[in-house]
């Protein structure tokens, strides 16, 4: 008897989304209309109107990279904390994988913007911890959490023959796992972080609420002393889309060639 298996559908939403795929040849496809519209406004708007544009322009930079420093900082302290957190959700000692549980259900449960409150306010009354640092704390193991469950499907997909292969040429589980394991985990994993990467970098501008010299806190900063409201936010926006389409254009090529090695 013929045996039909239904396969589930699969619905994926990324931060990719605008990415045109690996055959779309289109000139003007979603993608190359969004970046390159971007930067062309941006380089218009200032040509156009010298005042307020430029002045906007000159005054944001260090923003722009108080906002790299901020993501570069919490997604690398969040792989960190991903990793292990997602090594014990797969332990087989029952006390760090609860514990591991436990922690990615409670922040994944909590909004971040509440995360950054609690850390920077409500700790406040205990420890005093600085702006930039109260972000990147909150911001890592906001993400972290997330991260660890990546990094749990990832090695969860692997094989179990890989293990038993490595268990019978007499390596310790541990050894296994750092040695077989984790390097084919990270070819899996790549596509998702680096997505996770442009959603950290986007909910990066929520830090200006603790007075982070970000690019949103910089905008703030000019919008108020010029009342240049509508001219501010829409640089402001403009360079955010611009950030985030070129991110999410290097991920798009990291998906092909994981995609195509994978082959």
């Amino acid at each position: 008897m013929a045996k039909i298996i239904h396969n589930k559908p699969r619905i994926e939403v990324t931060d990719g989304v605008l990415i045109p795929g690996k055959d779309d040849a289109s000139l003007f496809s979603a993608w190359r209309i969004s970046f390159y519209g971007a930067i062309s406004l941006l380089i218009l708007l200032p040509i156009i109107s010298p005042d307020p544009y430029m002045d906007i322009i000159l005054f944001i930079p260090d923003g722009v990279i108080k906002t790299f420093q901020v993501t570069i900082l919490s997604i690398i302290f969040a792989l960190m904390i991903g990793l292990f957190v997602g090594l014990g959700r797969i332990s087989k000692i029952t006390l760090i994988n609860r514990v591991c549980t436990v922690y990615v259900e409670v922040i994944r449960g909590i909004p971040l913007l509440v995360q950054l409150f609690y850390i920077y306010y409500a700790l406040a009354k205990f420890v005093k911890i600085a702006d930039i640092s109260s972000a990147v704390i909150a911001m890592s193991i906001c993400y972290g959490a997330y991260i660890s469950e990546i990094f749990r499907a990832g090695i969860q997909s692997i094989p179990k023959g890989q293990m038993e292969a490595a268990l019978a040429l007499g390596l310790s589980r541990t050894q296994a796992i750092y040695r077989i394991i984790l390097p084919q985990t990270v070819k899996v994993v790549m596509p998702p972080i680096g997505n996770e990467f442009i959603a950290l970098l986007k909910d990066s501008s929520l830090v200006s609420i603790l007075a982070v010299s970000d690019l949103l806190r910089r905008g703030r900063e000019y919008a108020s002393t010029t009342f240049n409201y509508f001219e501010t936010y829409t640089v402001i926006a403009i360079i955010y889309l611009i950030m985030t389409l070129f991110f999410s254009r290097v991920v798009g090529y990291m998906e092909e060639r994981m995609s195509t090695n994978a082959k």
